[in-house]
This record gives structure tokens, C-alpha cells and sequence, in this order.
């Protein structure tokens, strides 16, 4: 018995993906970009969906590049612009660049899925119900949008503090209902609070990506933050890998914290090396440092490039109340909603 490949459920998948998630509709164009590092069975599966509704199915593959969040060459660039939806396979992605920010304005409906394989597709999309993943998210955005103060914390030495000021959260899990407006895969929200008001340490325990040395993490990454911006980085030898790829940008606004963002899709359980599934594990918690997605509704700034780690097991605390502890929600409607999701540990 194996579970490398199921062809039908990866068919399934990614129809449920291009019909139910990116709304595509017939006639209009689907641009599919990938690196030689994507796995074709996902792309091929997605564009014969596409294809099946009526939509015009372009992909465009390009030779792996190890750098992420980098302008792609002019022909990929010139091609996403003109998308009326995009989805992006490629490991190495361009999200964050100048081509996206114009296929964005251009009214675009975009979606990150770097690194995604025919597993990832199935547990994340396929076996998951995808609209009460965005239905708990819809209510995890409300929920964290009223709250002023923002606690999180952890055993394993993070405590951070920030004050939220009424800035928008961004229910980023959400259906491609928008045009010009990027979302990401199912079971995630994000903001960021007023940037100057970020103070403390968070310590990445799970995953981190880029740069492309590290992924799963070995061993804790510890990062200090002043009115938002990074002024340490501590840990072992996968903290001095991080310190220099962010150092070697030269470019103060890598040291910017960008974003948080919940972490709540059913079929992620553990870390797995791949970070848009990372950034997801049932009840995490993410940073994104560096540039910062207009989207996001926060102050807004071009980096070198993006980074993203995860907390495995937080504890967040709204205005003094705690909504998760140890990784496990105590609110009572997430409580709910993780019941209907069939989360063993609410059951």
C-alpha cells in the first residue's frame, strides 16, 4: 500500500481546487506556473480541471532559480500579468515581486502553492471540508480583528506583545472571489498589528523558509524584536544559516516583522519541510518577516525578499483572554468549529 501518488483522489483534488476554491469560470485564462522542482502530477492534474470547465490553461515552467520571492524572467513576468487567475506551483516562488504586484493591480486572482505535491494537494484540499475551513476562519478573522492587545507565547521561550490599533485582518484561506486580491491555501488568517508596537522574542520551533538550507527545524531559532524589527537572532547552527541569509540582503527592511497568521488546516498535523503546508498545522501560529503584501492593510514595504516561521504550539491571548493554550483552542466557537472539522483532540 502506498500513499505517493493516488491518482484519482489528486484529480479530485484539484478540481475541487480550481472549481471550488479559485472560481474559475469558462473562457477565462489560467496561467500555471512551476520550477523544475514542482511536482508535475499536481500541474497536470490542475490544468486537465481547468481545462474540463471551459478555461484556457497556460503553463509556464522554468528552470529552478534558489531564491525565492525573486522578479522571474521577463517572459514568466509578462505572462502572470495577463492571468485572469494564477496559481503558483513553482518551490521557489515570485509572490511579493514586482510581476505579482502588477497581476494584483491588473485584477488577477492569485494563489500560492509552492512545493505542493500530490499529498500535500490531497490531505490539505481533497480530504479536508473546505468550507467550514473557511467558515472557522471567517470567524477566527472577527474574532482577533476586535481585539486591541495580541499575547502570544510559548514553552519554548517565545513571548511577544503587540497592539492591533483596529488594523484589518486578512482571512487569507479564503474562496477566489475577489479579482485582484491574492489568497492562500485553506486554513489560515493574517495581519499585522501596528508595527511599532511589536516587542519580545519569537521562537521558531517547526519550520522556517527561506532560505533553502533550513525548513524543518532541528533545533529552536530565537528572534528579538523591538518596535517590530529583528535586533537578534540566537540558536544553533540553523540560526546562524538564517542570521546570515537575512545579513547578506543588506536591506533594512528584512529585519521587519511582516505578518502574523493562525494556522488552522485540518489536514496539516505536523511539519513537513514544505513551508505553505507548515504555516498551516492545526492550531500554529507563523511570522512572515521582510516585505509586507499591500493586502495585509499594515504599513506596507518592498524587502529583498520574505521568510516565514512557525510556532508550533502557541498560546494567544486577546485582550486578556486566552482563544488557544499549548496549541489546543479554548474559545468555545473554535471549540465547535473543531468538532465539525473532526479534529480528534475536541471530540
Amino acid at each position: 500500500m502506498t500513499e505517493g501518488y493516488l491518482s484519482y483522489e489528486v484529480q479530485g483534488a484539484a478540481m475541487k481546487l480550481v472549481r471550488d476554491v479559485m472560481l474559475v469560470k469558462q473562457g477565462e485564462s489560467v496561467v500555471v506556473t512551476a520550477d523544475t522542482s514542482t511536482d508535475m502530477r499536481v500541474v497536470e492534474a490542475v490544468m486537465k480541471a481547468a481545462y474540463t470547465i471551459g478555461a484556457v490553461p497556460v503553463l509556464i515552467k522554468y528552470p529552478t532559480t534558489g531564491k525565492a520571492f525573486e522578479e522571474p524572467a521577463l517572459p514568466v513576468a509578462n505572462a502572470v500579468a495577463a492571468a485572469d487567475v494564477w496559481i503558483e506551483f513553482a518551490y521557489y516562488c515570485v509572490m511579493h515581486s514586482p510581476c505579482f504586484q502588477k497581476a494584483i493591480a491588473n485584477g488577477a486572482r492569485y494563489t500560492c502553492l509552492c512545493g505542493m505535491d500530490t499529498i500535500m494537494l490531497v490531505n490539505t484540499v481533497g480530504k479536508i471540508n473546505y468550507g467550514m475551513v473557511v467558515e472557522f476562519g471567517e470567524y477566527l478573522t472577527q474574532r482577533v480583528q476586535k481585539a486591541d492587545e495580541v499575547i502570544v507565547r510559548d514553552a519554548n521561550g517565545t513571548d511577544l506583545k503587540a497592539y492591533n490599533r483596529g488594523r484589518k485582518v486578512k482571512h487569507s484561506g479564503q474562496l477566489a472571489t475577489k479579482k485582484g486580491y491574492p489568497i492562500m491555501l485553506g486554513g489560515q488568517v493574517s495581519w499585522c498589528p501596528v508595527e511599532e508596537t511589536i516587542e519580545g522574542t519569537i521562537v521558531f520551533d517547526a519550520a522556517l523558509f527561506p532560505p533553502a538550507e533550513i525548513g524543518i527545524l532541528r533545533e529552536p531559532v530565537r528572534v528579538t524584536f523591538h518596535e517590530g524589527r529583528v535586533t537578534d537572532i540566537s540558536g544553533g547552527a540553523q540560526a546562524e544559516i538564517f542570521k546570515k541569509w537575512i545579513d547578506s540582503f543588506q536591506d533594512p527592511n528584512m529585519y521587519r516583522l511582516a505578518h502574523y497568521s493562525i494556522g488552522f488546516n485540518p489536514g496539516v498535523r505536523k511539519a513537513t519541510g514544505r513551508i505553505v503546508e507548515d504555516e498551516r498545522i492545526f492550531g500554529c501560529i507563523e511570522f512572515g518577516i521582510g516585505s509586507q503584501g499591500a493586502s495585509l492593510n499594515g504599513a506596507f514595504w518592498d524587502a529583498a525578499a520574505h521568510t516565514d516561521g512557525v510556532v508550533s504550539k502557541p498560546t494567544i491571548i486577546l485582550d486578556g483572554e486566552v482563544i488557544e493554550e499549548n496549541g489546543v483552542y479554548k474559545d468555545p466557537v473554535c471549540i465547535e468549529y473543531c468538532k465539525k472539522l473532526g479534529i480528534a483532540e475536541y471530540e
